[in-house]
């Protein structure tokens, strides 16, 4: 009997888990909206829904006897019973605390910690929330600290998700009335996959019904040749009977009427066999219509299960924005349009550490300071627009636009530069678009400082390549001053998708038809040579001409009474940048299913996946992103190599006064193969760097004589040291101190709090 109570005691708050999850999560949007609102209306609407998801939850914290969480919400229903009546002015401060209660109540829910641990922040939660329901100025206190959501424990509900009551898979309900059900994840992504599997057999359906009409179609040829040869016996049969009234010779006459009576009899189990061949062909095709009917429509439905609204994935970033700008000392409004749209719940997954990249350059190196903007003449707030919308029944397009200040070119290809991705005569004759479009290349960044949010130019690189993953597009544009746009274009789901099937050589591979632009015909009058690449004209635009064979690393094999020069192509998109692939054979569009791999080919160039034909046949599915990428490097010059060798041995000052910080940085710099010399302040430092040669110097801030600050600002002023790398390691997080390194010249500012010493060792690679 307690096994089955303490099993039901689960089973209960693995339900209150979620039921307090959505309720935290409507007093997180509502917030957001109130510190919008500007209506008297509008903000009575939000505090009264606000109110009444505190007083729901501190009930169903009490059904489960939870009531540190109980107490907790009823001082959070008494500050907005406060605000409902003017007792309470809204403010930002009160926002604040509002948000860290918020925070405090969703680490409490997800803390492991015993109950009793946590009732001195629990205490000072309801304390402040009673002064500000009171006066509202409680809301100005630090924060007391809160207890660290930790990974679930064993013994806590996993994750799961909503899906409708009148769906055709039957799962269990929680609550038959309700209209909803709750489902494991695992269990509705195993349900995915059996139901993608069933593609197969469908594709074998299909494989078989054509081949039972191929079948039929051989059978009616051979017939119609068969029935030419019996008017012709026919005929030598008179012949014969005739020359036997001459002489009386009636064998060779006898044999040939045997013959022509079994051709006769023949016929007639021809006819049986066609009438059979015939029925099974109408039957294979019924129950492949069926077959592919019902899977597509039990694939239909899953996929609908899994699709959720853009806003559960949004629903993060109001807060998120109105926090990383404050901490840029930046007004931010974000706009958020198209929310409603329903996409694959594993593609928002996904998509959401993008999407905060994203978000994070906007406002990190788009959006201006309130004073700038003001000096450009424009209004103090930034904006930010998110828009969703779908741009046919297998797409979705984001669209990502900000104010700000835009992208500088010429920055972008300074930065490139540096990093040996173009060399500096392909600089000049960039484009300022092609010039943008290295921003998502690793490593390329404008920002004139490393911090722990920017400066390696991961961020867009990473974007790009988890979009490509998803089989998606990206593209950027800028305008100087006036702001920039990230547009992304993604599929709906990750189920089945059309693929084009080719050969190239003797091999089949399969294209996603979403790259595909179209499908063509090379002539060999029309294919030129610019710049010792093959080209053909397309749209009034010349499109570089390479072989899949020869990208692929394959020998090429021309089809049968073919020139060399004439071939199909298949025409490929990728963001601005088109390329054909000559292939030897186009056999058609169909449906494909990808497959994995697997972990021992966890990475392979080129390739995506692996799908299987109906006829068994397993083709490899091509790696659009990395077919362009290939394709490129193969019509591009050869580069003149790079004369700096960077593997030689580089020296680093060190600069620090204290003795234990100044022993780890040498420890951890020689370790990794630098030469390492140390002083002991800046003036040391400053000293040292006159009387030596070094690549970069690793200073700390607060150092007596002269601090950190200072002595970048002397290595600054002087000629000989103007472009050496400076990188301060400090205690110093503040928004100001940070800017006071940018203001005195600093590559990189490493807060110590956040140490790592491999993301030291990676800024001083990326500096030297």
């Amino acid at each position: 009997m307690a096994k089955n109570n303490d099993d039901f005691q689960k089973r209960l708050l693995a339900t209150f888990q979620v039921e307090a999850d959505e309720h935290l999560e409507v007093m997180r949007s509502g917030l957001l909206a109130l510190e919008r609102a500007t209506a008297g209306e509008q903000r009575k609407d939000i505090v009264e829904k606000i109110f009444r998801e505190a007083h729901s939850l501190k009930g169903a914290a009490r059904a489960v006897n939870l009531a540190e969480i109980e107490s907790v919400c009823h001082s959070l229903e008494s500050l907005f019973g406060a605000l409902k009546s003017n007792i309470v002015a809204t403010a930002p401060p009160l926002f604040d605390l509002v948000h860290q209660v918020l925070d405090a109540l969703a680490g409490l829910l997800a803390s492991g910690a015993p109950a009793g641990t946590r009732k001195p922040t629990v205490a000072a939660l309801i304390q402040r929330l009673e002064d500000a329901s009171k006066t509202g100025e409680a809301a100005r206190v630090e924060s007391p600290p809160v207890p660290a959501p930790q990974q679930a424990p064993p013994s806590s509900a996993p994750a799961t998700a909503v899906a409708s009551a009148d769906a055709a898979t039957p799962l269990p309900t929680h609550n038959p009335g309700s209209g909803t059900i709750r489902v494991h994840l695992a269990k509705l992504d195993s349900v995915m996959r059996q139901t993608e599997e069933l593609f197969g057999p469908r594709l074998a359906a299909g494989q078989r019904a054509m081949e039972l009409r191929e079948t039929g179609a051989v059978l009616a040829a051979w017939k119609k040749e068969r029935a030419k040869v019996q008017p012709a016996l026919r005929s030598i049969e008179r012949s014969l009977a005739q020359q036997g009234k001459t002489n009386g010779d009636s064998r060779g006459r006898r044999e040939l009427t045997k013959l022509l009576e079994y051709l006769d009899g023949e016929s007639l189990h021809m006819k049986t066999l066609e009438d059979r061949l015939a029925s099974l062909g109408q039957s294979a095709e019924h129950d492949q219509r069926t077959l592919a009917g019902m899977t597509d429509n039990l694939l239909h439905d899953v996929k609908e299960m899994h699709l959720l609204p853009f806003s559960s994935l949004l629903e993060v970033f109001p807060r998120f924005t109105r926090e990383f700008a404050r901490d840029q000392a930046k007004e931010v409004e974000l706009f958020i349009q198209g929310g409603e749209i329903e996409v694959d719940r594993r593609i928002l997954e996904e998509m959401k550490d993008p999407l905060i990249h994203v978000l994070r350059n906007c406002i990190d190196h788009g959006i201006e300071k309130p004073a700038v903007r003001q000096q450009k003449h424009k209004p103090a707030h930034g904006t930010l627009t998110i828009a969703i919308s779908q741009k046919d029944s297998g797409k979705v397009e984001i669209l990502v636009i900000d104010d700000g200040a835009g992208i500088d070119a010429a920055k972008v290809k300074s930065a490139a530069r540096k990093l040996d991705i173009v060399s500096p005569e392909e600089a000049d004759k960039l484009g300022e678009q092609d010039a943008i479009t290295l921003a998502f290349r690793s490593g390329v960044s404008t920002s004139p400082i490393i911090t722990e949010v920017s400066g390696r130019g991961l961020g867009l690189a990473i974007v790009r390549e988890k979009v490509e993953r998803l089989g998606g597009t990206i593209t950027l544009e800028s305008r100087h001053e006036e702001g920039t746009s990230l547009r992304i274009v993604l599929p709906l789901t990750l189920a089945t998708y059309r693929g084009i099937l080719v050969r190239a050589g003797d091999h089949l591979f399969i294209i996603p038809a979403t790259a595909v632009e179209r499908v063509t015909w090379v002539a060999g009058e029309d294919i030129r040579t610019v710049e010792n690449r093959e080209t053909i004209p397309l749209d009034s635009q010349t499109v570089s001409l390479v072989s899949l064979s020869d990208v692929l690393d394959m020998p090429r094999k021309n089809a049968a009474g073919r020139s060399a020069d004439s071939a199909p192509a298949v025409v490929l998109s990728l963001g601005s940048v088109r390329v054909a692939f000559r292939v030897e054979e186009i056999l058609g569009e169909q449906e494909v299913l990808v497959k994995a791999l697997g972990p021992q080919l966890v990475r392979v160039r080129n390739v995506a996946g692996a799908s299987v034909l109906g006829t068994g046949q397993v083709v490899p599915v091509l790696n659009v992103p990395d077919l362009m990428k290939s394709a490129v490097q193969q019509a591009a010059p050869v580069l003149a190599p790079i004369a700096a060798e960077k593997a030689a041995k580089r020296s680093v000052l060190v600069v620090e006064d204290s003795i234990t910080s100044r022993a780890l940085l040498k420890n951890i710099l020689e370790a990794a193969g630098y030469d390492v010399k140390t002083a002991v302040d800046g003036v040391d430092g400053f000293t040292q760097l006159r009387s030596g040669a070094f690549d970069i110097v690793v200073s700390d801030v607060e150092m007596p004589r002269m601090n950190g600050f200072d002595l970048t600002a002397r290595i600054r002023d002087d000629k000989k040291f103007s472009e050496l790398p400076v990188i301060l390691v400090t205690a110093l997080e503040s928004r100001q101190d940070k800017e006071r390194g940018v203001d005195v010249g600093a590559n990189a500012y490493i807060v110590k709090s956040s140490f790592d010493q491999s993301n030291l060792l990676e800024v001083i690679q990326r500096l030297v």
